[in-house]
């Protein structure tokens, strides 16, 4: 299971039956772990941990006169967890309650009732390890920018952050785990980028788009119908190139910007993925860094221009007419994205804002549609249902 994504609920029942060499779990207060593959390696013997096999070890792990038990121990239960316990308090409240499939277990630290509270998560909806968010509200709380840099030794947002990715020696994964664990800038200003000269090109503020694109979407548009049979047949393959930019628009972010897995591990394409998307989801609410600059938008649009006259070779304007429609597609994209981050919209919008934001926040590894959630249905990448509350 990937990290970011919610984890099972076991019953009391259930963990105490792996219990055998073939499938052992332990629990630390209302959080489950499989340790089947330490017990072979572990110090005390495998007997020992066969003992506890399907019980609570949070007091073993503590007592020092019997064992005495190193970081490390707790590093690959860490590793290791699979799931939470419920309790009865919860099994009968999901019985009871006509919206049991959002009835979520207590969430995961040594005493459950308390994590909600130490968390900040007033409505007793748990925090996502693989992001430290419990809701979408958390996006746009203010980060301690002294203390964020002295816990997650990674970047320093007093600081130009470029250079620092470029300098830092991160590894890939140690890179990947903080990149999508959300800050917000003072204010939800713009954190210094480069902190010379460039520093103006990161930034476009999402009125530039329609701007500088409609027009040449309007005159490709026009110039196109003189090659085409009717003005039925140009709006048909328009709309065909508004069609494909969906699918385009969700290849882009699902293999390009979250090439994650596939990333080399090396400072060049760190810093590659931190300007191109990293950044988006490190400052996700920074109002300036949301859409495309110009230049990197043309950069990415010219391979598609040559696309699409080489797949429809027989007619330069037909050709035309698709790609206008495809950058219509992607000027839509572009404000549809802005105004899921920023602005107060009608119940459909309504509902892919939030759709959007629980892919910052919850589950970065799925919900790759912005403008819709349509392929994402069709590939088996839609986002699952958030937890909504703790009994």
């Amino acid at each position: 299971m990937s990290p970011s994504r919610t984890l099972p609920t076991f019953l009391p029942a259930e963990v105490a039956s792996h219990n055998t060499s073939k499938s052992c779990y332990v629990t630390m207060g209302t959080r489950v772990f499989d340790v089947t593959d330490f017990i072979d390696s572990h110090p005390g013997g495998g007997e020992l941990v066969l003992e506890y096999g399907g019980k609570d070890v949070t007091h073993v792990l503590k007592d020092e006169t019997s064992h005495t038990h190193s970081e490390a121990a707790y590093e690959v239960l860490e590793d290791s967890i699979v799931g939470f316990v419920t309790t009865p308090k919860v099994v009968n409240g999901a019985v009871k309650s006509s919206h049991s499939d959002q009835t979520v277990p207590l969430s995961p630290i040594l005493d459950g009732t308390n994590e909600p509270k130490q968390n900040g998560a007033p409505n007793g909806v748990p925090v996502f390890a693989s992001t430290g968010m419990s809701s979408e509200e958390d996006l746009s709380k203010e980060t301690d920018l002294v203390n964020d840099y002295k816990t997650h030794k990674f970047l320093d947002l007093n600081k130009p952050l470029l250079m620092q990715v470029w300098f830092g020696g991160f590894e890939k994964d140690f890179y990947l785990e903080q990149v999508h664990r959300p800050r917000h800038y003072k204010g939800g200003a713009s954190a210094p980028l480069f902190g010379n000269f460039l520093e103006p090109l990161s930034k476009t503020a999402w009125y530039v788009i329609p701007i500088v694109w409609l027009p040449p979407v309007a005159y490709g548009t026009y110039i196109a119908r003189e090659g085409c049979s009717s003005t039925f047949e140009e709006a048909s393959y328009w709309l065909l190139g508004l069609f494909l930019w969906t699918l385009v628009e969700y290849i882009l972010h699902r293999f390009l910007f979250h090439l994650d897995k596939f990333l080399p591990n090396n400072r060049v394409a760190l810093t590659l993925h931190f300007l191109l998307h990293g950044i988006h989801h490190y400052l996700p609410m920074d109002k300036l860094r949301l859409v495309m600059p110009p230049t990197l938008f043309l950069a990415l649009a010219t391979p598609f221009w040559k696309l699409a006259h080489t797949v429809f070779y027989w007619n330069w304007h037909i050709a035309t007419a698709v790609f206008c429609g495809g950058i219509f597609g992607y000027i839509c994209y572009d404000l549809t994205h802005y105004f899921l981050h920023h602005k107060t919209l009608p119940s459909y919008w309504r509902e892919l804002k939030k759709y959007h934001l629980q892919h910052h926040f919850m589950d970065y590894e799925n919900g790759f549609g912005v403008t819709s959630r349509f392929w994402d249905q069709i590939f088996g990448t839609q986002l699952a249902p958030p937890p909504m509350k703790t009994l």
